[in-house]
């Protein structure tokens, strides 16, 4: 048996792969299978986050471009 590490709620499943990304049924954090023998969770990488934050940077980027051509009027 294997707990999750956000909120230590008993995980009783068998996984085959490492890498496997599932969800604890507790808390419903994405979790990471990093180990198989014995089985072994670390919360899952978030990349939409890190992606997200680089689309609104490109997006304030933009949006400062144009409100600088206003003022130039």
């Amino acid at each position: 048996m294997s707990y999750c590490p956000e909120c230590e709620a008993a995980i009783d499943e068998e996984f085959e792969d490492l890498g496997e990304i599932v969800s604890c049924p507790e808390c419903g954090v994405e979790l990471e299978v990093i180990s198989i023998d014995p089985v072994e969770f670390d919360l899952a990488p978030i990349d939409d986050e890190d992606s997200e934050d680089e689309d609104w940077d490109e997006d304030e980027e933009s949006h400062d471009e144009e409100y600088d051509k206003e003022d130039d009027y």
